[in-house]
């Protein structure tokens, strides 16, 4: 019986990494939209086949928020929504390693906003020696372009947001909020959108990349992050995820061939090593499923 214990931790320590997998291969599918139906598109098809997916699967309409829930659920998806489109902004014009690792300074500020430890002054230290080996701002800093960055950050906010409101909305609707928001997004964000790409927007040549990134963003790594959330702690949970601007990384230099240097690799190491640390020392306690970060 002892060595059947490990087995089920095992296993959702293997679907929270599928799961991070999922999301960046994902991204490298949105990368591939973007210049052809632009970033307001690529967040159209992406949250509104998510949308769609979820209401055959989660059936919303059962558990409607009530009305002192409908404020922070609405701010949950929006977030959610203004995540996704100016993270794929960022993306027009950087790297999808370099856009992630930007994009987790949200999540890391919130972590360590929340905290009162001493040593979290250490992983602010390191994630601010990560990004100026990052950004153009030191001599060792690789050429960016601004705007792209700008973004970059501004999904880093819409993150921490999402993360905040997510939490005030898995409280106030419970685990069905997390749908509730995927849907308000794809609200805010399809007709928009949807006036940008046009009739492009519907070419069923681009249909299979569409359901790609619904599938790998949305759907599959929502399903095994279940798994996950099940069986391992916050603070366990949370250091798996702080790998996620290495996973996007790699993920896009074997998909979509984009090169790092090696200071961009340290940067990012950098990063990774300031989440993990700052999640790692927290106290234990459960997961939920709306404390989750799902970026695009």
């Amino acid at each position: 019986m002892a060595n059947d214990a490990p087995q089920p931790k095992t296993a959702a320590v293997i679907s929270a990494a599928v799961a991070m997998l999922s999301f960046q291969i994902g991204a490298t599918f949105a990368k591939q939209l973007i210049p052809v139906i632009g970033a307001p598109g690529t967040t159209a098809l992406r949250l509104g086949l998510s949308a769609l997916l979820l209401l055959v699967l989660q059936r919303p309409w059962r558990t409607v928020p009530s009305r002192s829930a409908w404020p922070v659920v609405l701010a949950y998806g929006v977030s959610l929504g203004a995540m996704n489109w100016v993270f794929y902004l960022a993306l027009r014009s950087i790297p999808l390693g370099v856009a992630v690792a930007i994009e987790f300074v949200g999540p890391l500020s919130v972590a360590i906003l929340a905290s009162r430890r001493r040593v979290d002054y250490l992983w602010v230290a390191l994630a601010a020696v990560g990004l100026a080996l990052l950004l153009p701002i030191t001599p060792s800093g690789a050429a960016l372009d601004p705007g792209g960055v700008m973004y970059a950050f501004g999904a880093g906010i819409g993150w921490a947001l999402y993360i905040v409101f997510g939490q005030k909305a898995g409280q106030a609707h419970g685990s069905s909020a997390s749908t509730w928001g995927l849907m308000i997004a794809a609200l805010v964000t399809v007709p928009a959108g949807a006036a940008d790409a046009a009739t492009v927007l519907i070419d069923p040549a681009l249909l299979p990349l569409g359901i790609g990134v619904a599938v790998f963003s949305s759907a599959l790594p929502y399903t095994l992050e279940m798994v996950a959330l099940r069986r391992l702690s916050a603070r366990v949970f949370g250091t798996l995820m702080s790998f996620e601007p290495a996973i996007a990384a790699l993920a896009a230099w074997v998909v979509l061939r984009e090169q790092l240097t090696p200071t961009q690799w340290i940067a990012i190491a950098a990063i990774v090593s300031a989440s993990a640390g700052a999640v790692a020392g927290e106290p234990r306690r459960p997961m939920t499923a709306d404390a989750l970060a799902p970026e695009a």
